[in-house]
């Protein structure tokens, strides 16, 4: 593994190590390691080559851009990147290469990290595992028989596995949460509009998705998002993203083991009741409640939104998704077919609706805690578990934790708090008030 970005970023102050030695390491690790995970899709040797050098000579003339400056990161590949394929995990897309960084990339650029490559990720990234017909499967590095989940399996499982110290991703339902829940990493999704967005792929979720990352501390999240935060004009959303700081005394937290009767794995909630159980006995107030909202309306909300924007995307670009996507795109194209415009007003409404209650919700709690993922991970190449616990299961079931919080646009992160009898990591979420970030990052930094 390598060290946390804040160690990183010292020895590259004082001179301990170099931008250049760093990322021959990492190219060694890509190249020993990586064969059997698959999590690179692109390697850029050239560029990140003249980024690390630039960045040494930086450093030696004392005028580095930012305590990243130097650092490797792997990019996701639904992400633009001046000079790097951007396939999406799409055939249709495998010989797009953009000429432009969209924005949070250009932002980690002008702070000095080395982009390093791309990651894989399922085609337009709207599965909650990691495999597609361009670039095959990504594997789990705690065991490579399973999977890192999805759609940001490809970063997950760069970082887990020590070839890059952090990865930038999305999050647009649980995307970068439970990666991380599946591979012992700390994975940071922010409220709507903190990680301004500009100049990349078509938004076929609405707002729903964010900018993200993975990372091994908190402390290595907090200084990303201190480069990707902030608001730009060529995003109206990042604008107003203050929100307030944290509150003095007693947090206060609801606590929900489970979203109706939907299936957990005894082992993951044995291990987010002992992190519960944690919380009380570091004098927070936890209290133990259900779920606030309907899951069959947020179900719907989700596949009207998704559904509808491959619909849209299938029909409406020049990239040939219609002929060249894969099976899985085709079948959620062919159903957004059949959505009604007021189907999609209507999702619209309930999505207004959930996030007044959520508003509402977070004048009486600070946090919501749940499990990440209901699930272990399971077998690399299967779309989903088909019983959790014991219990049969719905495409979707492995992930009912984390979709409602893109929805209601509130800040989210996932922690590592233990592992299964296997040996498997398990990841808990807490979810905080809109705009809340700092606070919410604040309080994890200090848990673990």
């Amino acid at each position: 593994m390598l060290e946390t970005l804040t160690d990183l970023s010292n020895g590259l102050a004082n001179g301990e190590i170099t931008a250049e030695s760093l990322l021959d390491l990492c190219l060694q690790r890509i190249a020993e390691r990586d064969p059997a995970l698959n999590s690179f899709v692109h390697v850029d040797h050239v560029g990140a080559g003249i980024a690390a050098r630039q960045s040494d000579a930086r450093r030696a003339a004392g005028v580095a851009l930012s305590p990243l400056d130097g650092i490797p990161l792997s990019v996701k590949d639904n992400l633009l990147v001046r000079g790097m394929p951007a396939t999406w995990g799409s055939r249709a897309l495998q010989s797009y290469v953009p000429d432009h960084d969209e924005l949070p990339v250009a932002r980690l650029r002008a702070a000095g990290a080395v982009l390093l490559g791309k990651t894989n990720v399922p085609e337009l990234t709207l599965e909650g595992y990691t495999r597609n017909d361009l670039f095959g499967v990504t594997r789990n590095p705690w065991n490579p028989e399973l999977t890192p989940g999805g759609s940001s399996g490809g970063a997950a499982a760069s970082v887990a596995a020590g070839l890059v110290p952090a990865a930038i991703g999305t999050d647009g339902g649980g995307s970068i949460r439970r990666p991380a829940c599946h591979t012992g990493l700390v994975g940071w999704k922010p409220s709507i509009g903190r990680m301004a967005r500009g100049d990349g792929f078509p938004a076929i979720l609405t707002d729903f998705e964010t900018i993200g990352t993975l990372t091994h501390a908190v402390a290595d999240a907090m200084l990303l998002d201190a480069v990707l935060s902030g608001p730009d004009i060529a995003d109206r959303r990042s604008l107003p993203t203050v929100g307030p700081g944290r509150a003095a005394g007693p947090t206060r937290i609801l606590f929900i083991p489970r979203f109706g009767a939907a299936p957990v794995d005894p082992e993951v909630a044995a291990v987010t009741g002992g992190f519960a159980d944690k919380l009380s006995a570091f004098g927070h107030r936890v209290e133990t409640g259900e779920v606030f909202f309907d899951l069959d309306i947020c179900a719907r909300i989700w596949q009207v939104i998704a559904r509808s924007g491959v619909a849209w995307l299938m029909d409406r670009t020049d990239w040939d998704l219609a002929r060249l996507a894969g099976a899985s795109a085709q079948a959620m194209a062919a159903d957004g077919r059949g959505m009604t415009g007021a189907n999609y007003f209507e999702a619209l409404d309930q999505v207004a609706h959930l996030r007044r209650r959520c508003d509402e919700l977070f004048t009486r709690f600070n946090y919501v805690l749940t499990p990440t993922a209901a699930a272990l991970p399971w077998a690399a190449a299967t779309p989903y578990p088909d019983r959790i616990g014991g219990l049969p299961a719905g495409p979707r079931d492995h992930a009912i934790f984390t979709g409602w919080v893109n929805a209601a646009g509130l800040p989210a992160i996932s922690l590592p708090a233990g592992q299964s009898a296997d040996g498997l990591p398990i990841g808990v979420q807490l979810v905080g008030g809109f705009g809340r970030d700092q606070a919410l990052l604040s309080f994890a930094r200090d848990l673990i």
